[in-house]
């Protein structure tokens, strides 16, 4: 027993360490979700942008809570309440950086890449990256 739960603390301890490969910045959206009405197609595409640069960069669980928040007021103040709770109850389920998909927290860097202040060598990729 004592094996098992010293492999787990080794193993959760240990997932940061491989997350340290910054891929350049893409926006596939609303991912799994429209990206406006069918009046207006791109209707809150902006905030789903704003949206997957907060997730491309990952950081701390609060961070995320905070880009969820923000892109169901960015949707709301579109005058779609109903379609902002709907995302953000999306991005709080499908979002999980436990998850290996395009689309998680963090999913800028090599998986796994958990929750976690960024570095200020992090950061920096992170502007420079932004820059180009």
């Amino acid at each position: 027993m004592k094996f098992i739960v010293l492999f787990i603390v080794f193993f959760l301890s240990s997932l940061n360490v491989f997350a340290d490969t910054l891929k350049p910045f893409k926006s596939d959206g609303c991912s799994l979700f429209p990206n406006g009405t069918f009046e207006d197609h791109d209707l809150w595409q902006k905030c789903c942008y704003e949206h997957d640069l907060k997730y491309w960069q990952g950081g701390t669980y609060q961070q995320r809570v905070e880009a969820d928040k923000a892109l169901q007021l960015c949707v709301s103040d579109l005058d779609e309440a109903t379609i902002g709770l709907l995302m953000k109850v999306g991005v709080r389920f499908g979002g999980s950086p436990f998850f290996p998909t395009n689309f998680r927290w963090g999913y800028g860097w090599s998986y796994p890449r958990m929750y976690g202040e960024l570095s200020q060598s992090e950061l920096q990729r992170v502007k420079q990256h932004l820059r180009e």
